[in-house]
């Protein structure tokens, strides 16, 4: 799952090898008639590697998407014409059937394979809606985070954060179904185990960035309680993890992996604290303070 995400977040960065890029409004037009080539195969595999289906059937499956790509690039469409807009909106519905073929390993014909897939479709619009939901905190935390130090981070969530995470949420979301398929269990725990590895590496990098760059974190309100936003943010992922966890169960690598976020959140919030009122004052030059005591 994990190397297929990568793989589908990796895929929607190659066009812009050929000069494509993904903000420019002149290839809007390119990116969403191939939105579809960009995950859908991807999650095909995993299915085809989950059915263990034989490699002749995956053969069949890619023949469809390799029929689609040369038929919506090579058609002379009219730059915002009607054809083009019904391509797009169509196109992901239609290879969508063919993720369907992969997902009940040749049971098409057996109705109970058919309902699970409307079923499975269903339960991963929710988990994708929920993962981007999420997606949009995690990418706001890290623009005000970087913007506290003076840096642009625009480029960050705009290429990779928003583009290259809507693409790897696929996979993630249809892994996290398949998880849980027989478990009832709370989505916040759910949640909390995606998100915990992001925000640990968010805080790392942040740190590792003010080492690096020597930029000292802008004092002002709103970036003070952003920052405890982002504390309060910790405490809620952590909070619902223990919630879920198992007490008798022996420490493992992720509760070392929070361990390591309280303190790399911890160490930011000491960082964007601002100095001592007492501080400033006893910095103050004697002739400065002189200088205010003949004034008085």
């Amino acid at each position: 799952m994990f190397a297929l995400a990568v793989a589908a977040a990796l895929a929607i960065k190659i066009p812009t090898l050929f000069g494509l890029e993904i903000g420019d409004k002149k290839d809007e037009a390119f990116y969403a008639r191939n939105a579809s080539f960009f995950v859908l195969p991807f999650l095909t595999v995993y299915f085809v590697w989950k059915r263990q289906m034989d490699p002749r059937h995956f053969a069949w499956l890619a023949v469809p998407f390799i029929a689609a790509a040369v038929a919506v690039n090579a058609f002379p469409f009219t730059r915002g014409s009607h054809t083009e807009a019904l391509c797009v909106l169509h196109l992901p519905s239609a290879l969508w059937l063919v993720v369907g073929l992969a997902y009940v390993g040749g049971r098409w014909r057996d109705s109970g394979g058919r309902m699970d897939f409307v079923r499975f479709s269903g339960e991963l619009f929710i988990y994708y809606v929920l993962i981007a939901l999420g997606g949009g905190v995690f990418t706001a935390f890290t623009m005000m985070m970087f913007q506290a130090i003076g840096m642009k981070p625009d480029w960050i969530a705009q290429d990779w954060l928003i583009p290259c995470g809507a693409a790897g949420a696929v996979i993630v979301g249809s892994w996290l179904v398949e998880a849980k398929q027989s478990v009832i269990e709370n989505m916040a725990p759910v949640l909390t185990r995606l998100f915990t590895p992001l925000f640990t590496i968010l805080l790392l990098v942040f740190l590792a960035t003010m080492a690096w760059t020597g930029r000292p974190i802008d004092i002002q309100r709103n970036v003070l309680i952003a920052f405890d936003l982002l504390l309060a943010l910790v405490v809620g992922l952590v909070l619902y993890s223990a919630s879920a966890r198992d007490p008798e169960a022996p420490p493992n690598l992720f509760d070392g992996l929070q361990l390591l976020l309280i303190a790399s959140a911890l160490v930011v919030d000491a960082v964007a604290l601002p100095p001592s009122p007492h501080a400033s004052r006893s910095s103050a030059s004697p002739r400065t303070v002189s200088r205010r005591s003949g004034r008085t």
